[in-house]
């Protein structure tokens, strides 16, 4: 069943497109990874303006939807950092615990899923890779360029299917 008659959608990645990351990089730049402390840092992320306001914008003509590479295990944790820092109420499409596939892979499987039944406006995110597959596969993209770059966290995302 189609709605295409709803609220079109906002996709928004959260780390480094809503969320700093910069504080908790540290974690990914040693060997081995830590990931588990990486994550557990995640609640303490300061919010990023540019993301946090255009997110709010989106929310008066379109229903946010957030799209993270974060795993399913750190779920409490980021509906409560939406919460705390006033963000939109909306559906949160997180990893799978054991899913290592590439963000550009995960993300854009889960547009194409919501884009079945509802128009997708906008994908807001960070990573370039992601950024340019989305567009190829005829999605509006708003590339968050104002976090900090890492290097560390885009090679989670792309070599490690970590985030």
């Amino acid at each position: 069943m189609t709605d295409r008659l709803a609220r079109p959608l906002a996709v928004f990645d959260l780390d480094n497109t809503l969320a700093s990351t910069a504080h908790r990089q540290h974690f990914l730049e040693r060997r081995p990874r830590d990931w588990d402390a990486f994550f557990a840092a995640a609640p303490d992320d300061p919010p990023l303006a540019e993301g946090i306001a255009l997110v709010r914008e989106s929310a008066r003509v379109c229903e946010v939807v957030y799209l993270t590479g974060r795993p399913e295990r750190c779920r409490r944790d980021t509906h409560d950092w939406l919460s705390a820092h006033g963000l939109p109420e909306g559906p949160v499409h997180m990893r799978r615990d054991a899913d290592r596939r590439p963000a550009r892979l995960t993300k854009l499987e889960v547009l194409r899923r919501l884009a079945r039944t509802r128009e997708v406006r906008v994908l807001v995110d960070d990573d370039a890779l992601v950024c340019e597959d989305a567009r190829r596969a005829g999605f509006t993209v708003v590339r968050a360029d104002w976090a900090i770059p890492s290097a560390a966290l885009r090679d989670a995302q792309e070599r490690q299917g970590r985030t």
